[in-house]
């Protein structure tokens, strides 16, 4: 398995990892050449703009990968105070709170110097959007893909949810970092281990998150890096993620509905 990647910083994009709620990732990404930044995924006003405040950067834009208030509750207060734009897919215009923007697949945004595209991966919900920054090998992919999981199929189905991690996600290279939704790797991990109990990868990778989240803080707000299993990269997804590694739509869905119970 490739070495757990650790360096947030590449090919000039910035990206700092701010705990939100009780286990939400929210995202701050900035360019290093212009300090243009974006937030993706904010419930939660202060810690976002704490951390704004501390990198002395410039937020344009705020990013929401999907409607689910736990990652966009906080939109339209973001958007006032950093005089913001509110970005998500065409289709979610009336659930996104402060939605100005509208996206679709093959769209492109940029902040500063660094462009991402977009790829349309519903299935968690019917409007749910990825942001890939290909040159930074980063992709902020919500609930749609976690850490050795997936997201529950709220509004979608397992074919649309193998679309979404096999079509759409599944083709980036090995090398690309999975920036998702929730701190969920060590439970996921557990479940993998059920799915596939002789999977040496998966065991390996459980001993690896059993020690990054040995001393983790009681209060996910006071989360540091050390503690943080995000990202993982893809290379790590097709060796430990069921869902990833499900050959067929009706496998993800059995599998789903497993975990659905587990």
């Amino acid at each position: 398995m490739a070495a757990w990647t650790r360096s947030l910083d590449v090919m000039g994009l910035r990206i700092e990892r701010v705990p939100t709620l009780q286990d939400n990732y929210t995202y701050v990404i900035a360019c290093d050449e212009t300090n243009d930044a974006a937030v993706i995924d904010a419930p939660e006003f202060e810690p976002v703009v704490k951390r704004v405040a501390g990198m002395g950067v410039n937020v344009s834009k705020i990013l929401s990968t999907h409607h689910h208030w736990d990652h966009s509750a906080a939109n339209p207060e973001l958007a006032a105070h950093f005089g913001a734009r509110v970005y998500g897919h065409v289709s979610d215009a009336d659930r996104i709170p402060g939605f100005t923007d509208a996206l679709e697949e093959g769209d492109t945004l940029t902040v500063g110097k660094q462009t991402s595209r977009i790829l349309f991966i519903p299935a968690h919900t019917r409007a749910h959007i990825a942001y890939v920054f290909d040159d930074a090998q980063a992709v902020f992919c919500g609930d749609t893909m976690f850490a050795a999981g997936c997201g529950r199929l709220f509004e979608g189905t397992p074919e649309m949810m193998f679309t979404a991690l096999h079509e759409k996600l599944g083709p980036l290279p090995d090398t690309m970092r999975i920036f998702c939704g929730h701190e969920y790797t060590e439970s996921n991990l557990v479940f993998a281990a059920h799915v596939e109990p002789d999977n040496a990868a998966i065991a390996e990778m459980q001993a690896r998150v059993a020690t990054i989240r040995a001393n983790k803080a009681a209060d996910w707000h006071d989360a540091t890096p050390e503690e943080m299993t995000v990202p993982s990269t893809l290379a790590d997804e097709r060796a430990t993620n069921p869902f990833l590694r499900a050959t067929n739509a009706e496998e993800l869905g059995r599998v789903r509905g497993m975990k659905d119970n587990f």
